[in-house]
């Protein structure tokens, strides 16, 4: 009966709606390897999809969790329902823009007003 209780039920609910799982974990496995199985289990046609771990934030009961902490370490009371589906919510990072954040670094910065005449 330990062996039930040191598993978690988890399913991944993506931006649009759509989910991956549910797919039973160890409470030892890390967060980082969850990110591993939603990056493998990505649905291919869907539009900006993470491409690294490091695109994927995972959201649970509020919180966003750490890559380096175990799932044991991050469930809530919540979760302690026998039987039952802890849902993570997935967030995936846009692409980081590096060569426009150079230019904007080189260019001297401008000031600007606008004005709106009701």
């Amino acid at each position: 009966m330990a062996g039930v209780q040191d598993q978690l039920e988890i399913k991944f609910r993506l931006t649009d709606g759509s989910d991956i799982g549910p797919k039973s974990f160890p409470t030892a496995a890390s967060v980082a390897t969850l990110k591993e199985t939603v990056l493998a289990q990505w649905p291919k046609e869907k539009e900006n999809g993470p491409r690294t771990v490091k695109d994927v934030k995972l959201i649970s009961a509020g919180r966003i969790l750490e890559n380096t902490r175990t799932i044991g370490e991050c469930r809530s009371p919540l979760c302690d329902v026998p039987g039952g589906v802890t849902t993570m919510h997935v967030v995936v990072q846009p692409p980081s823009t590096e060569k426009a954040d150079k230019k904007a670094a080189h260019l001297p910065k401008q000031n600007k007003c606008v004005c709106v005449i009701l």
